[in-house]
């Protein structure tokens, strides 16, 4: 998927037309790209895991309505932050789409600055989401890129062992033991152990 596929947009699906046409002035007053959708249908097909930018999901549309479609998303993978706008009176509805992982919700009519905030709120999330992942695909290559023996030591200094003791488990001295840990922290560019310490968690059981 290239870069450009990768730019945050902001989809709108909502049923009605003036709505879209709406919301979608207001993204372009402040250069933000959009894309509208007229049912939840149409923008569950569109869409895939690997999408990027944040939702305005009206809560009541015929057809799919936008908690079906929420709960459809989730299921598929679809980790998209969501603003929910909802109607007057549709309050349970909106604390049911926050229990399903919606980012936040805007009761109609709305404030244009009140929306935008949301919105740009939610941009952030997905910048911040995409500069983790960039970060931790990183440390995982970092990761690959040790021997087998020096994962195995790796394992063992963070289990907070020192040298003499790797070497010992190991059956080899302990100068060989610290000549692996130096090649361990150059290969994950760490300059301690508790940095290394601290990769070793961010990246979980591998």
């Amino acid at each position: 998927m290239s870069e450009n596929s990768l730019q945050p947009l902001v989809f709108v699906v909502d049923d009605d037309e003036a709505m879209r046409d709406s919301i979608a002035c207001l993204l372009e007053s402040v250069h933000l790209a959009s894309r509208m959708f007229s049912d939840a249908r149409a923008f569950l097909e569109f869409c895939d895991p690997h999408q990027q930018g944040c939702v305005l999901l009206d809560i009541r549309m015929p057809g799919m309505s936008g908690i079906e479609l929420l709960e459809n998303l989730r299921a598929n993978g679809v980790t998209l932050p969501v603003i929910v706008i909802t109607g007057h009176g549709d309050v349970p509805l909106a604390v049911r789409a926050l229990k399903l992982g919606a980012f936040d919700f805007v009761q109609k009519p709305f404030n244009a600055d009140d929306l935008l905030d949301r919105v740009h709120a939610a941009l952030q999330q997905v910048r911040e989401k995409r500069q983790k992942d960039r970060r931790l695909d990183s440390l995982r290559s970092h990761f690959d890129a040790l021997t087998g023996r020096e994962r195995e030591i790796m394992e063992l200094v963070v289990a907070g062992d020192p040298s003499k003791v790797i070497g010992t488990k190991l059956g080899i001295s302990s100068r060989t033991v610290d000549i692996h840990r130096s090649n361990i922290m150059r290969k994950l560019n760490v300059r301690t152990v508790a940095e290394l310490v601290q990769s070793r968690l961010t990246l979980g059981e591998k």
